[in-house]
């Protein structure tokens, strides 16, 4: 359990940060600019929450997901250290498969997909698809820093499934998917 006693530390008052390991970096780190994206994510989900109340089942994959996210963050703020076994909090393969089961489960009920979807319909599936678009970047930021150090795989693998399965909510909350909002190529030419 972490105790926070104090918000401010003034430790990043000139631009410099730590990472989980203790190793001072610059705050715009592409480490620091990926799990902060994680973080975009999950405030963006908080947002999406608003709206998803009134289904308890959606609701409750929201929350764990929230969760998760905090575990994606912790999971990059400490760098893997080449062959080395470590304690620190890592995504794992349990997280990812939950998310194929959800979506598996979520798409089966849906209307066939025709064309692209427009991000919008209801409020749920609109802060949904802005969620998506934040886990895209995230996912775009992670799989850069794994060029240049050593990542948990599955995080990236994570984020992945994660962005799909918002992609598949937001069609549940657009009454599954019959009331998406449908792209029509140069309908505006």
């Amino acid at each position: 359990m972490v105790r926070l006693t104090r918000i401010y530390t003034r430790g990043g008052d000139k631009g410099k940060t730590s990472l989980g390991d203790g190793r001072r970096v610059a705050k715009h780190d592409l480490r620091v600019e990926a799990y902060g994206t994680v973080d975009e994510a999950n405030a963006v989900l908080g947002l999406a929450r608003l709206h998803s109340r009134q289904d308890t089942d959606a609701d409750a994959m929201l929350a764990r997901i929230q969760n998760d996210l905090f575990d994606l963050g912790a999971d990059l703020c400490v760098p893997e250290a080449e062959g080395a076994v470590q304690a620190a909090l890592r995504i794992v393969q349990v997280q990812v498969d939950r998310l194929e089961g959800e979506i598996d489960r979520l798409n089966a009920l849906q209307a066939p997909l025709d064309s692209f979807i427009l991000p919008g319909g209801s409020a749920a599936a609109a802060h949904l698809h802005l969620a998506r678009t934040v886990v895209r970047r995230a996912e775009r930021l992670v799989c850069q820093l794994a060029e240049s150090e050593p990542v948990n795989g599955l995080a990236v693998m994570y984020l992945n499934r994660l962005s799909d399965h918002l992609f598949v909510l937001a069609r549940h909350f657009n009454q599954q998917g019959t009331t998406d909002v449908l792209w029509v190529a140069g309908q505006n030419r």
